[in-house]
């Protein structure tokens, strides 16, 4: 494989996300997830990518953000919904699925957003910390309460098993886009960071955070609040570019610098994987392949 080869579609099409026991891989048109099973075969799933990501919305800078990340998630959730079938469990429900999607965006938004927000403007309100002062502390909040998250689910061992397999999702990815061969043994001796991963789209808009909040200025309880929850997807959106920038930029200064801070924060969503584990990230990758390079 020539390590030269469409280098563009390289960069803008190729990514992943690990689940139970396995990893789904989504290229431009298609997904793939490859599941260990209990009896230690793999078992692997492929399927069209829905229109959104084919369509003209995919190319239009900013909205595409958001659009895709909400179809990301679902796709995420069927992943991990598959994953759980071979593992012998409770198939999930498209209505369980969306109920799921709702419950973790609440909690996400309430904790990650709403939470360091009111926290900031107690400090305002009963220390006379400055709005400059308040924005700041918030957006520190945030990042604290982000990296004590992923530190302490690391902590668990099923998910550490979980970033194991991310870290075979991005071994394999980065073994594809350096041109080498994708055996287990190769594999291996890539990075387990990659820029283009979502621990760095969520660091990315923790950042992204402090600025455009800061921009806002002072502003009584409730509608701090509220402009919290309206700004997410502006920070999404922007979170995304963010990303095409620094994929775009690959491996020049610039792109490493942009990249650095997100590869830092994967050493807590990674995991050094086994060579099972990296099989079954093959296996999902060259199923995805198969089916891109035979479609028209």
């Amino acid at each position: 494989m020539n390590s030269s080869a469409e280098p563009s579609r390289i960069v803008r099409s190729y990514g992943g996300q690990a689940v139970l026991e396995g990893v789904m891989m989504r290229g431009r048109k298609t997904m793939a997830v490859s599941v260990r099973r209990p009896d230690g075969t793999i078992q692997t799933e492929v399927r069209p990518l829905a229109g959104i990501y084919q369509s003209a919305i995919a190319r239009i800078p900013v909205l595409r953000g958001v659009l895709l990340l909400w179809d990301t998630l679902g796709l995420g959730w069927e992943s991990l919904s598959f994953s759980a079938e071979v593992q012998g469990e409770k198939p999930v429900g498209r209505g369980e699925w969306a109920a799921m999607i709702v419950f973790s965006l609440l909690i996400l938004v309430g904790v990650f957003f709403l939470l360091p927000a009111a926290i900031a403007q107690g400090m305002q309100s009963y220390l006379g910390v400055s709005a400059a002062v308040g924005n700041i502390t918030e957006g520190l909040i945030r990042l604290l309460l982000l990296i004590l998250y992923l530190m302490l689910v690391g902590r668990m061992p099923e998910i550490a098993r979980v970033f194991a397999y991310h870290g075979a999702e991005h071994k394999t990815v980065n073994a594809f886009e350096a041109g080498a061969e994708l055996t287990p043994e190769s594999v291996d001796a890539f990075p387990k960071e990659h820029p283009r991963c979502g621990t760095s789209f969520l660091l990315v808009i923790a950042a992204l955070a402090i600025i455009l909040f800061g921009l806002v200025g002072p502003l009584p309880f409730w509608e701090r609040l509220l402009s919290r929850i309206l700004g997410i997807p502006l920070l999404v959106a922007f979170g995304y570019e963010y990303l095409r920038l620094t994929a775009l930029l690959g491996n020049r200064l610039l792109g490493r610098i942009l990249a650095a801070p997100g590869l830092w924060t994967q050493q807590l969503t990674t995991r050094n994987p086994d060579r099972s584990m990296l099989e079954v990230a093959i296996t999902a990758f060259e199923a995805m392949r198969a089916v891109e390079e035979a479609a028209p």
